[in-house]
């Protein structure tokens, strides 16, 4: 009965989405706040929410090294937790996943969550506007550029952008400033074009037909947002790795 109940509500509240009804829109004419502003902030509530719930659950446990007996949200975070951080272990190695997880998994879920919201009937994502997403990918920017010059120093850090030749340092640092400065736009127009593109599609097969035709298209939906979220994730661990390796292999020849 609770499957069938949760059927029909998304049946009815995609009807009702079909006929262009948008909570978001309805609160942005009413608040007089932007649409997408007030969808990330109900995403970061939702996330805030979650964080606290399973920080409770995960206390009142006797052994939480032990999963629940069944499915539960805490066994589906945790798995999802898990899996973000042998791929953060595969790309940035042991030592700098451990130093650097949590800005990551912090990443991963705040993109996750805000993309679900869009795939929610009469809702929104703020991931398909642009200024949500360049946001988070400048956060990102700063962060491994912060964490690369906190690891070697400023001097040392802008040193790598130079390259080995000296002939053409002045040549290769231009171009690599100039490819490090464009990344935050890159991380911006992909989530957003992925995302807007997924709820333009959803919403088009709702309107046409709003009942059980579009089910499949929610899946979809779901398996995007999850996709997205894990690209933006990755390339934030590339990113830091990338800016935090060379400390690793100055140190090592140093030592030689």
């Amino acid at each position: 009965m609770r499957y069938l109940s949760l059927i029909g509500l998304l049946l009815t509240n995609n009807a009702f989405a079909a006929s262009g009804f948008n909570f978001f829109y309805t609160a942005e004419a009413a608040l007089h706040i932007p649409a997408h502003t007030i969808a990330l902030a109900v995403g970061a509530l939702i996330l805030l929410g979650i964080g606290l719930v399973y920080r409770a659950k995960v206390a009142s446990i006797s052994n939480p090294i032990i999963p629940d007996s069944t499915i539960s949200a805490r066994n589906i975070i945790e798995t999802l937790g898990g899996g973000m951080y042998n791929t953060a272990k595969n790309v940035m190695g042991e030592d700098s996943a451990r130093q650097y997880f949590g800005y990551v998994i912090f990443v991963f879920f705040f993109i996750f969550i805000n993309n679900l919201l869009g795939v929610l009937p009469g809702s929104m994502t703020p991931n398909a506007n642009l200024n949500t997403t360049l946001a988070l990918g400048l956060f990102t920017f700063f962060y491994f550029n912060y964490q690369g010059i906190r690891a070697v120093g400023f001097v040392t850090y802008m040193k790598h952008f130079a390259g080995p030749m000296a002939a053409l340092a002045p040549l290769i640092f231009v171009i690599e400033i100039i490819s490090v400065s464009v990344r935050p736009l890159s991380l911006a127009l992909r989530l957003r074009g992925n995302m807007d593109g997924d709820h333009l599609i959803l919403a088009i097969f709702s309107e046409l037909v709003p009942y059980i035709v579009p089910i499949p298209f929610y899946g979809l939906g779901i398996f995007v947002s999850f996709l997205q979220a894990f690209v933006f994730a990755l390339l934030t661990m590339i990113y830091i790795g990338m800016a935090t390796a060379h400390h690793d292999h100055d140190e090592h020849a140093d030592h030689h």
